[in-house]
């Protein structure tokens, strides 16, 4: 019990930097459709933005240390908060590596989905996504 108390004062920051305005992908110059909007905010934005929702359990440690570790991993590899609007080749790479992630199951995580039940695409729902993605990537402007 007392290693148990002693774990929680050693729980990692809790952060959500600040979104800057226009970085956003949702922000972007080509916001997506509003039930694909909700497709990534619900499935994708609380590891994949600063935008993260801290459910209880990530205060309690050792848990807290795998969710923080988690979410820092996800936001270096994908972050919808910081959207290279101005980088053209960057933003058609990610829209496709969206578009892979998605059709192949990958994303979201199962252990996500299954904790967070707004997160759960069904067939119809990763299809409109990856589509959505793929036209995306493939209307960005080639260098």
């Amino acid at each position: 019990m007392l290693g148990f108390i002693a774990a929680q004062l050693a729980n990692p920051p809790h952060e959500n930097p600040p979104v800057i305005p226009g970085h956003d992908m949702l922000a972007s110059h080509a916001p997506p459709p509003p039930a694909v909007a909700a497709m990534l905010k619900n499935a994708c934005y609380d590891c994949h933005s600063f935008e993260t929702k801290w459910p209880w359990y990530s205060y309690v440690a050792p848990v807290s240390w795998f969710v923080v570790r988690d979410i820092n991993a996800a936001r270096a590899s994908m972050n919808f908060s910081d959207w290279p609007q101005d980088d053209a080749a960057r933003a058609r790479k990610r829209w496709g590596h969206i578009a892979d992630e998605v059709e192949s199951g990958e994303m979201p995580l199962a252990n996500y989905a299954r904790m967070h039940g707004l997160a759960r695409l069904d067939a119809r729902q990763r299809a409109e996504l990856v589509q959505w993605a793929q036209e995306q990537a493939s209307v960005v402007p080639k260098p």
